[in-house]
């Protein structure tokens, strides 16, 4: 197997037997376990010791043979959980070292270690005049020694991967509610933004380490929901619940971030001040890019508009598939700092994504069942934040709480319900307030 795909020769002799034995043949994206016992025959004389390996170390007789053996079931599940444990601890070498396979080759060439001292050093002269450079530990708000190894924003980066609140995003709504297998969650669209933006960022020599993590992080103060759960929050927050302040300030706080990842997240929003480096600056028009583009291909998946309902102006300007969409719109940022030197997109363009947006509002987000689902989200969590309130001990790791009513627990209630994903809140409703599940956001699924 290569990934989730079988080689074309493996597939080739499934195919061949699974026909002559089942009459029946089995494409490459549609192979099964069936087509595997067909070929067993076949199969059984690749079981012999490997010597056809290719330069990349694959071997198509032995991905035949990873088919059938997964065809065999759980009597040989025992023998392959065994085989999997004898290579837990690598394998021997003449140096003091274990190798991750028993004809393991590939090494650095060197013995040189490349410390992040010296790649800091290098910033000056691979990265663009006005880009952020990285420095020791970073401007961060509680003091830490630098890493040996990694620069200031690529362990902000790392932080962010592994942080609870970047994972809880996977339960989060981008457009649809509990979305389906293929539908954009909160993760996939913090993913997708960061595509872009580096994209972008590689193009214009800036620091991709800072503007991963703000593309990664910039959604991480996001409620339940999607957007409705800002408007269902804000009337606990003085100045309101704003997802990218939040995020910034509260959600992330625990991460020690250094200043301009946490800027770059705080004002990624077109509402908010200018980012203070052109990174943030980037991914503040790769959010709105990406989401544009995928929030568009979601709901064509979903029958609710056609490709063919974008106006001229948009069709001609990027095309109608996320794939000329987002060549377009990234093409156009970097003509856009060709011309000019500035972080922007050529006028044309420009106005393409304005009106692909506007589209999107009228078509996707301001539908009668959007705002039905809104409505829904907001006495959903308005709702969990009144109860936290009133028994702020249920709310995890409580001890010490002031008493109800406090401006303190009046934040941690936000904080809560704010983090929790969909499915968990619809789950909290149903078990603390007694709801029917009626009462939930269309397309949530509480199993």
């Amino acid at each position: 197997m290569i990934g989730n795909k079988p080689h074309r020769t493996a597939v080739s002799a499934v195919s061949t037997v699974g026909t002559a034995k089942c009459n029946r043949s089995f494409a490459p994206k549609t192979h099964t376990p069936s087509a595997s016992i067909a070929a067993e025959n076949i199969q059984l004389g690749f079981i012999n010791k490997c010597t056809h390996r290719d330069f990349s170390g694959y071997c198509p007789h032995c991905a035949s043979r990873s088919i059938y053996r997964e065809a065999m079931g759980d009597g040989q599940l025992h023998s392959r959980i065994e085989s999997w444990a004898e290579t837990m601890h690598g394998h021997r070498t003449d140096f003091d070292i274990r190798l991750a396979h028993h004809d393991s080759w590939a090494g650095s060439g060197t013995t040189q270690v490349v410390q992040r001292i010296d790649r800091e050093a290098s910033e000056e002269d691979q990265l663009s005049p006005l880009a952020t450079r990285a420095f020791g530990a970073g401007n961060r708000a509680k003091f830490e020694e630098p890493d040996p190894f990694r620069t200031c924003f690529e362990r902000d980066r790392d932080r962010i991967l592994h942080a609870s609140a970047f994972r809880r995003l996977a339960g989060k709504t981008q457009v649809f509610v509990f979305p389906q297998d293929h539908q954009r969650t909160r993760l996939t669209h913090a993913l997708e933004v960061t595509q872009v933006a580096s994209a972008v960022a590689r193009s214009l020599g800036l620091n991709m380490a800072l503007t991963e993590a703000i593309a990664l992080g910039h959604d991480c103060g996001h409620g339940p929901g999607g957007h409705a759960s800002e408007d269902a929050l804000s009337q606990y927050v003085e100045h309101g619940f704003d997802h990218a302040v939040w995020g910034a300030d509260v959600t992330l706080v625990g991460l020690n971030l250094c200043g301009e990842t946490l800027d770059g997240i705080r004002n990624h929003s077109w509402s908010r001040p200018a980012p203070a480096t052109p990174e943030g600056e980037v991914v503040s028009w790769a959010d709105r890019i990406a989401y544009v583009c995928h929030d568009f291909e979601d709901a064509v998946a979903a029958d609710i508009v056609a490709p063919d309902q974008l106006p001229d102006e948009i069709r001609d300007s990027c095309g109608t598939t996320r794939s000329s969409q987002l060549r377009a719109f990234i093409s156009a940022m970097i003509d856009a700092t060709t011309t000019s030197g500035r972080i922007g997109m050529t006028p044309g363009t420009a106005n393409a994504l304005a009106r692909f947006r506007k589209f999107n509002y009228e078509n996707i987000y301001m539908r009668d069942a959007s705002r039905a689902q809104a409505k829904a989200v907001i006495d959903l969590l308005r709702s969990l934040v009144e109860h936290y309130i009133k028994f702020p001990h249920l709310i995890g790791d409580s001890t010490g709480l002031p008493k109800t009513g406090s401006e303190s627990v009046v934040h941690d209630a936000v904080a809560y319900v704010g983090g929790m994903t969909d499915r968990f809140a619809c789950r909290q409703a149903i078990t603390l307030l007694g709801w029917d599940s009626s009462r939930l956001p269309q397309g949530i699924d509480t199993r």
